[in-house]
């Protein structure tokens, strides 16, 4: 929105609602829920709350001493109650306004912190501005920049969630988006249309999750979670897809399977799998076929995890003070149903709530060992592949200095309660074994598109716990 200082005159040059947006927060606020006015009365009511309008009027809830406004976040007065919060700032003679979203009832009214909306909404914003900033002094590029404007955020923002906030980035493709599907078939979530080369990726990301505490008494945890994210370069408005997931003979069958919304319809049986079910001869093994409409963008087609046999790299951990030193020793495994390629390998094992390393001796198996600059944490790098035995050790001895406060701290871990964490990504692997035939992925779409698969296996969270010492509790349960 604009007002000119000279002539008070108001103009309206783009706004957009989003009706999915208000039906979501009518379901969230509930009793508490306050509708969205008219554009022009929320106009009116935002420049009265602003100021800019009517500012000789006395209002109670606007001008009252009592009330100082510190932030850019408002609460606009309409007829149907109090809109907030209504994310409101000037810039070069130029209002930038959102309402976010607020996903719990408004009474009482939450902290602005938990309010995801609000980061969302002003980031936006600041694109918009990054956008028109730069023409504020020539008024012709300006009104074609907010003439395109609209448009543009039915890329940037097709359905009320930003998913590009670099407004200037999408210029350039302004003449392929479209303001409304020129097919009444076009589903709303397919922003525009693409033009060119045919061209589909896929790539399949597992990370497996680990504690390992090398004890009887405590049992080893681990846990895979997969995504299968897609890139659908197709021209036509509606292009149908299907994509099948393939799982090896004898593979642990996917789990917990959740899709995106583009998918059009789903073996029911494929859903039902249950983590939280023992494993049965019933249970559905694949393919895994998913019919979808794809939008425009990039985005994760489903969700899945695995109940796998055994870890990728099985580790001991035992850590002993004796006097002024620490007795280290580290034994890693690599299964030898794994893929001995890595990208990365490495070991980190810090010191908690002691000084800085004054002497360190060590002897590695494999790989190199290497001190942090602060001094409080040792990196094995293992490297790119494990050696023929598939087996590497660290054993050595740590002594420290005086501690000060940069070194860190932690309350769990006190005393010999210590980990090593590993992080790892093997490339072209997944630990299911999961993974897309090119072949079989059918695409009802003019001209023979270019199809690129891959598939990686990253690690997450994957802790082996100094088996002479208690672990604590507070991890045992991080897979709850």
């Amino acid at each position: 929105w604009e007002k000119t200082s000279s002539a008070k005159t108001l103009l309206f040059p783009c706004h957009r609602r989003y009706p999915t947006v208000e039906i979501r927060a009518e379901t969230f606020n509930g009793s508490t829920h306050v509708p969205v006015p008219s554009d022009s009365a929320f106009l009116k009511a935002l420049l009265f709350e602003l100021r800019l309008i009517d500012d000789h009027i006395f209002a109670e809830h606007r001008d009252t001493c009592t009330r100082i406004n510190h932030s850019s976040i408002y609460s606009v007065r309409t007829e149907g109650g109090d809109l907030w919060p209504v994310l409101a700032f000037q810039k070069s003679g130029l209002i930038y306004a959102c309402l976010p979203l607020v996903e719990e009832t408004l009474e009482p009214r939450p902290p602005l912190l938990t309010v995801s909306g609000l980061s969302q909404g002003l980031a936006l914003l600041l694109g918009i501005v990054d956008y028109i900033s730069p023409s504020r002094k020539n008024e012709a590029e300006m009104s074609a920049k907010i003439g395109q404007l609209r448009n543009l955020l039915i890329q940037a923002c097709p359905l009320g969630t930003p998913l590009n906030t670099n407004i200037r980035s999408l210029n350039s493709s302004f003449d392929d988006i479209q303001e409304t599907p020129s097919d009444e078939n076009q589903p709303a979530w397919r922003s525009n249309t693409y033009k060119g080369k045919p061209q589909m990726n896929v790539c399949i990301t597992e990370k497996v999750k680990c504690m390992q505490y090398d004890k009887r008494d405590v049992v080893d945890m681990w846990q895979v979670y997969g995504a299968v994210n897609c890139k659908c370069d197709i021209e036509g408005s509606a292009p149908n897809v299907t994509l099948s997931l393939n799982l090896p003979t004898n593979g642990p069958p996917l789990q917990d399977i959740v899709v995106h919304h583009c998918v059009t319809s789903v073996d029911p049986a494929m859903l039902m799998s249950s983590s939280a079910e023992p494993l049965d001869d019933s249970v559905y093994n694949g393919p895994y076929k998913f019919p979808f409409i794809p939008p425009s963008h990039s985005f994760n087609l489903c969700y899945y995890t695995s109940q796998v046999p055994v870890p990728p790299i099985l580790g001991c951990y035992q850590l002993i003070e004796e006097g002024s030193q620490l007795k280290i020793t580290v034994n890693l495994k690599l299964h030898e149903s794994i893929k001995n390629s890595f990208e990365y390998c490495e070991a980190r094992v810090p010191f908690f709530n002691r000084g800085p390393i004054a002497q360190l001796e060590y002897k590695v198996s494999y790989g190199q060992l290497d001190l942090s600059r602060e001094k409080s944490l040792l990196v094995w790098v293992i490297g790119q592949k494990f050696p023929k035995s598939l087996e590497v050790s660290l054993t050595g001895t740590v002594s420290f200095g005086t501690a000060g406060k940069e070194h860190p701290t932690d309350y769990v871990c006190t005393g010999n309660t210590a980990y090593v964490k590993l992080y790892f990504r093997i490339p072209d692997f997944t630990l299911t074994g999961c993974y897309v035939d090119q072949h079989s992925i059918q695409i009802f779409a003019p001209g023979k598109p270019k199809i690129t698969a891959s598939r990686e296996l990253i690690s997450s969270d994957y802790y082996i716990w100094n088996s002479k010492a208690p672990a604590p509790t507070t991890y045992k349960t991080l897979f709850d």
